[in-house]
This record gives structure tokens, C-alpha cells and sequence, in this order.
């Protein structure tokens, strides 16, 4: 079993498979050997639990999340790395090594397949360009899934962990507040991948709640509300949610004073129970 705390070791590995990073893939491998044990116990990976990882790298991460998790299952996208991590993680028989692309793949039946009788958690280093993607796509799918432990960059942690109401609150921000309870555990400097990118990152978890802290009529027309909002964020509400939902003007104005939001109001301002009334009063016959 390799040294994987080990940047010579590391340096080698990728040397004899001849192994270049990818620009393209957002590869920036993480390297810090104090930061990979921290993620896996706040992921919650132990025993009776299976980890499900995204992009792996050269399996630092992936090494820590096998020595606590009854089962491992990794999903990366470069087919170059698949020789590396047979080597780096030799010995750890509870790790499967997928080829695939997270944002093609069928969560639900992998979950079904490959942690039957298990609790799941999704622990990951993920690739900057497709944070909010990936993020989304865990979370709307509605997967059996305990939590979310990633690791993202520094602003993108905090802008997903923002609160409603706040001025650091964006679009996605209220989408994780629907599914999810978020938290940044810690930080991470730039210097704890190879190669080193030029911003800091920071581990987030989302804690997933069974049911939604709002009541909507529909998910669908809330999000799309919330997205309107946001969409045109130093625009009034008023104005943002005439133009980008197309609605007659005194229609909005209408579910604003029924709801008891000023139409001057700004997206920043509002609550996510704010939003949560204010879709149910655009939109009272849509249902999903």
C-alpha cells in the first residue's frame, strides 16, 4: 500500500504512468495529508455506511474514506487515472473504481446496486467548473442520502452556505437551504493541492433534511421564482419577477401585498418562507 502523505511517493506515481494534469478536467489533485482524514470523519463515513466519492484524483481521499466505510465507490471521468488508482489503492478490497461522468449517471440505481443495505454519504474534492452542477444534481434528485461533504472553492462555500435574507445569498444558496442543512466545516489553502490553484478552498457539508423547511405548492414554479429573483438581483422584485417570468406587472404586484412583501424589496431581502409564499401566490393552480 502506498504513502500517499507522501508528495516524493506522489511525484512517482504520476511520473512512471506518465500522467499530466488536465486544465480541461479542473484537476487539481488534493495532496494534503492532514485534510483527507478530516473530511472522511465529518463525512460520516464508518461502519454499516457506504461513501460514494466524486473524482477521486489519485485516491488520497478515497484511502482515508475505505479505512472508516464499509464500502467505497469512486466516479472518475479520466480513464488515465484508472491504472493509478488500481496501484494506489491496491489492498483496500471494499473500493470500486467507475469511469463515469457524475452528471450522466444514474445516482439512484448506483445506489441501489452498490450499497444495498447500507447508509450513504457523498464525500468529494470537486472540480471548481462543476461545483453547482454536481451539487444540484445531488440534492434535486432526491437520492437516499445522508450528507454532503465537499470540498469547493473558498467563495463558492460561502456563497452556498449563505443564508436567506443576507446579501451573500444567490439563487443556489436558497435551492441548498430547500434540500439541505449547510455548514463550512474548515478551510483549505491553495497549497494543499498539486497542482496548487490560485484561490483557497473550504470543506462545506450539507446535512439533508427529509422534508423541506417550506411548504410549496410547486418545486418547479418555487425554484423558478427564486431564479427570476435572483436573475435581475439589484432589480426590485417587482420588476425582476415581470420581466424574467414574463407575468403582467399588477399580477405580481398583487401576490407581493397578499404575501405582505413591499415590491420594492430586493431578492437579498427575502426569506426563503418569503419566496415559498410568494410562489404559492403567483402560481395557486400549479401543483407537482
Amino acid at each position: 500500500m502506498n504513502n500517499l502523505a507522501d508528495p516524493g511517493v506522489i511525484s512517482d506515481i504520476l511520473k512512471r504512468h506518465g500522467f499530466t494534469f488536465s486544465k480541461g478536467l479542473g484537476q487539481n489533485f488534493l495532496v494534503n495529508p492532514t485534510v483527507c482524514p478530516r473530511m472522511a470523519e465529518a463525512s460520516g463515513a464508518g461502519p454499516g455506511v457506504g461513501a460514494l466519492e466524486i473524482g477521486p484524483g489519485i485516491g488520497v481521499l478515497t484511502a482515508e474514506l475505505a479505512k472508516r466505510a464499509d464500502r467505497v465507490v469512486s466516479l472518475e471521468i479520466d480513464q488515465r487515472l484508472l491504472p493509478i488508482l488500481q496501484e494506489t489503492l491496491a489492498g483496500f478490497e471494499q473500493v470500486k473504481i467507475l469511469n463515469s461522468d457524475v452528471l450522466k449517471t444514474d445516482l439512484h440505481r448506483l445506489i441501489a446496486e452498490e450499497f444495498a443495505g447500507l447508509e450513504v454519504v457523498v464525500c468529494a474534492n470537486l472540480p471548481y467548473y462543476i461545483t453547482s452542477p454536481v451539487i444540484m444534481k445531488l440534492l434535486e434528485e432526491n437520492l437516499p442520502v445522508k450528507a454532503v461533504t465537499v470540498m469547493v472553492q473558498k467563495e463558492a462555500a460561502q456563497r452556498l452556505c449563505a443564508l436567506p435574507g443576507t446579501r451573500a445569498c444567490g439563487a443556489v444558496s436558497a435551492a441548498v437551504r430547500f434540500y439541505a442543512e449547510p455548514e463550512i466545516l474548515f478551510p483549505v489553502s491553495c497549497g494543499s493541492f498539486r497542482p496548487a490553484p490560485n484561490v483557497d478552498s473550504a470543506v462545506i457539508r450539507l446535512q439533508i433534511q427529509k422534508e423541506p423547511p417550506v411548504e410549496v405548492l410547486s418545486r418547479k414554479k418555487f425554484f423558478a421564482t427564486v431564479k427570476a429573483a435572483f436573475g435581475q438581483r439589484r432589480k426590485t422584485i417587482l420588476n425582476a419577477l415581470t420581466s424574467l417570468l414574463a407575468l403582467p406587472r399588477d399580477r405580481v404586484a398583487q401576490a407581493c401585498q397578499a404575501t405582505g412583501l413591499h415590491a420594492s424589496m430586493r431578492a437579498e431581502q427575502l426569506s426563503l418562507q418569503d419566496f415559498a409564499a410568494l410562489s404559492n401566490a403567483l402560481f395557486p393552480d400549479s401543483y407537482d
